[in-house]
């Protein structure tokens, strides 16, 4: 065996039959991270011999989601290396001669039965008491296949051009075993398999085979995927015996649960408010370190009290021991707490090109970047991600068009103008050049001393009148930033228009 043999090798290898899912973008995080801490080799390889399920632009997704989030695959399309190409449309010569050699070697064997003939044979066993009758060891002997025809007839069905299938000859009874690096010990009942379809009707394989040959191939060490691909796991186990290879190392890494219950399907995710496609994250002003980092704890930890680890701490630290086998609840709300920790560690330069974006997104004209990097150190401690900056701070660049019914209800009171009008003359006198914060309050301060009452009394109306809302980031900055006028023409719209509840 060369050295080449013993390097770490990993793939993820997605179908592009829809946008890039959240689980998929763990998986190829897992992978990453143990290419990366042990100084190993990350490929992405499309697995698109689905041709039915087939998405256009998901290829682009899928390679635009690992580019954002930062995991750079070393190989893969457009990124050739010597195990090329990397889309498995382009490597169906290969299929369809190890389909060959492990029909040649009694391994496989071609069927030639309907559709219909294989669910006559299903209900014709359900009736008999079998109630999850399988294509198996049994039921192929009463089947069209090479197996059961004569070798005559079979080559006349083939030369005829006859649609066929070539089905693994899976052994009747044989107890299959392998180790599992997050599961232990794994083993299963050859007699619970069905002949694994390998080779479809149009001369593509499906994805056993092709996974098969492709990580061989690629040189693959370790196969690290969704746990949803353990009951595969005996069928590939299989063929890498039948074709005389060593398998790599597997693990199956735990589902990502609905915080419901159950897997975390598309129905239940959006039951949630939870999204289920990377592009989604990408699009709504998530930090993609966060969204990784949090990804990152769904299965795995450091084994300490650490929450925070940036991609290279996180290569740093990982190891596929601590990935846990119990499925891992999705939280949202953890979400957002990333979010907010990792949107407020970047510098008010870099966030600027994206809250531009965001303005742009809700058609809002501002090209006074001096003014908008005075807003973002108010804002950041209210938001969660950099789309809230808009949503939440609008007036900043408009009048609030109404005002929120139940700050209002608490705020504005039977008093409450006289209090606002008191306010109102005393930062009249104020020049342009004294309209600061610190002013601002001390005359705040000085309308409830004189009129003996609490400062929330005039601090939540101004708010409203100022924002239209009973929350938000330091009034006195905010009136400071939108200017002596602006600010005056707010209230005094206010006290026209509000009626003391």
């Amino acid at each position: 065996m060369d050295s080449s043999q013993n390097k770490v090798r990993v793939r993820f290898a997605p179908s592009p039959t829809g946008w890039l899912h959240i689980g998929g973008l763990r998986t190829a995080l897992y992978n990453y991270l143990f290419a990366r801490n042990l100084g190993g080799t990350f490929i992405l390889r499309i697995e698109d011999t689905d041709q039915k399920r087939y998405v256009e632009g998901a290829e682009s997704d899928i390679i635009q989601s690992l580019r954002w989030s930062g995991l750079d695959f070393d190989e893969g399309p457009g990124k050739e290396g010597d195990c090329g190409p990397y889309r498995q449309s382009e490597r169906s010569e290969l299929y369809a001669k190890y389909a060959r050699k492990l029909i040649d070697d009694g391994h496989a064997y071609y069927a030639f039965d309907t559709t219909q003939e294989i669910e006559e044979m299903r209900e014709r066993l359900q009736k008999s008491g079998n109630p999850s009758p399988k294509y198996d060891a049994i039921t192929r002997m009463s089947m069209k296949n090479s197996i059961t025809l004569p070798a005559e007839e079979v080559e006349k069905r083939l030369e005829s051009g006859q649609e066929y299938v070539v089905r693994l000859k899976v052994p009747r009874r044989e107890t299959i075993r392998f180790e599992d690096m997050v599961r232990g010990h794994v083993r299963f009942e050859s007699q619970g398999l069905d002949d694994q379809v390998l080779l479809k009707s149009d001369g593509l394989p499906t994805y056993h085979l092709a996974n098969v040959v492709d990580d061989h191939e690629m040189g693959i060490s370790h196969v690290i995927r969704g746990e949803e691909w353990l009951s595969s796991a005996p069928k590939h186990i299989l063929l890498y015996q039948y074709l005389g290879w060593e398998p790599p190392t597997m693990a199956h890494l735990p589902l990502i649960m609905s915080p419901a219950g159950g897997k975390l399907s598309k129905r239940k995710a959006e039951e949630q408010g939870i999204m289920v496609n990377v592009k989604d994250y990408m699009e709504n002003g998530f930090e993609p370190g966060a969204l990784i980092n949090f990804l990152a704890f769904l299965g795995w930890n450091p084994g300490d009290d650490r929450e925070i680890l940036s991609l290279e701490q996180l290569c740093a630290e990982f190891a596929i021991d601590r990935v846990g086998k119990a499925g891992a609840v999705f939280n949202m709300n953890k979400l957002m707490w990333y979010n907010e920790q990792y949107m407020r560690q970047r510098s008010v330069a870099s966030l600027l090109p994206d809250f531009k974006r965001e303005l742009d997104k809700a058609s809002i004209s501002c090209e006074d970047d001096a003014y908008l990097e005075q807003i973002l150190p108010l804002m950041l401690d209210r938001v969660s991600k950099v789309s809230e900056l808009v949503e939440h701070g609008s007036y900043f660049f408009k009048a609030p068009a109404e005002y929120d019914e139940k700050s209002l209800k608490k705020a504005w009171k039977e008093q409450t103008p006289q209090l606002v009008e008191a306010y109102q003359e005393k930062i009249n006198q104020l020049p342009d050049s004294g309209f600061e914060a610190v002013a601002l309050k001390q005359q705040l301060e000085e309308v409830v001393n004189e009129a003996g009452t609490g400062f929330g009394k005039l601090m939540l109306p101004l708010r409203v009148a100022i924002t239209g809302m009973g929350f938000g980031p330091d009034l006195f900055q905010t009136m400071q930033l939108l200017g002596k006028k602006e600010s005056q023409e707010r209230i005094e719209r206010a006290l026209k228009e509000i009626q003391p509840g």
